[in-house]
């Protein structure tokens, strides 16, 4: 094993050695080298152990079984057992393009970033579901995207899908401190209290699946929800307006079910602007994925994200 290689990859997996098997594929296709790759298996009952064996003659990789904790402390006993100059994040979800680290290395190199994020992309291989929800995620017109951009160096908040720290943020952070839910927000409000300069990284992006199924994409967003109303409890002043936006659009479409009984014009508008957004979001997606079937599935990709917002939101705002 290279001694001090300059990145160490860490991936918490849990339950999902398929995802491991093409991620740990990507990286051996990587045009640098200079990386090694630390598995944590958080208390899986279906362990993939034996497929990161089989990459062990083309990666400089570590294997490490725990008990499950979540991703937050799964990630901080990766950075405890990493040995590079910077510690990246993926998700075991994640595919990583081959030039990946040059891109990382060239922004370091040219605006001395301490901490990074890069965005994520739909891989021509995706289904079309996995399509229409990746662009509701990045998508202008709902609540996903990226946080922040190229001109707010010290706002950016990247996230632990593909999030890179410097050695020197580990030892002052110590990483994460929530074990779940909105992890990486908090992380990154540490970082940037900490005076550390976190930018994006466009040409670093990497190939994220999400999940495969609407119901499974309901209950991620969900978290997603709750996680941003444990960010605000921890630091008043984070949970602003735009974030009540899918507890009101929630509460807005059950309004309109009512209308009728109040007043069928006020009914006929709201029903009128509903189909308004919802053109808007497919005439984007349309011209955006180049699919018509994409455009048509990110409609009820779009609902379904800011239903699952708003009530995972609303329940961790009220609960007892």
């Amino acid at each position: 094993m290279e001694r001090h290689p300059r990145y160490s990859v860490i991936v918490p997996v849990y339950n999902r050695p398929e995802e491991i098997d093409e991620l740990l594929n990507s990286l051996t296709r990587q045009t640098r080298s200079d990386f090694e790759v630390i598995i944590v298996e958080d208390g899986s009952a279906i362990p993939c152990q034996d497929i990161v064996a089989r990459y062990s003659n083309s990666l400089t990789i570590q294997y490490f079984f725990k008990p499950n904790s979540g991703p937050g402390p799964s990630r901080n006993f990766g950075y405890a057992h990493a040995n590079g100059e910077y510690l990246v994040v993926f998700d075991s979800d994640c595919i990583i393009p081959p030039q990946y680290f040059e891109a990382v290395d060239q922004a370091l190199l040219q605006h001395q970033w301490q901490a990074w994020g890069g965005p994520d992309k739909a891989h021509g291989d995706f289904t079309p579901v996995q399509r229409a929800m990746g662009y509701t995620m990045a998508s202008f017109f709902t609540t996903g995207g990226i946080r922040g951009g190229k001109k707010h160096v010290g706002w950016f908040q990247p996230r632990s899908f593909n999030m890179g720290i410097s050695r020197e943020v580990y030892q002052k952070t110590q990483g994460f401190t929530f074990d779940r839910f909105a992890e990486d927000i908090e992380f990154s409000i540490r970082m940037k209290q900490h005076g550390f300069r976190v930018g994006l990284i466009p040409e670093a992006f990497v190939y994220h699946k999400r999940r495969t199924n609407f119901g499974q994409f309901f209950r991620q967003v969900s978290n997603f929800g709750k996680g941003r109303v444990l960010v605000g409890k921890k630091y008043p002043g984070e949970v602003k307006l735009t974030h009540w936006f899918p507890t009101v659009f929630m509460l807005g479409t059950c309004a309109v079910a009512l209308l009728p009984l109040v007043s069928m014009p006020l009914f006929s508008l709201a029903v009128a602007l509903l189909a308004f957004y919802l053109m808007l979001i497919f005439m984007d997606s349309w011209l955006k994925n180049k699919s018509l079937w994409v455009a048509i599935l990110s409609v009820p990709s779009a609902v379904i994200q800011l239903w699952g917002y708003g009530s995972g939101f609303l329940k961790e705002r009220f609960k007892p």
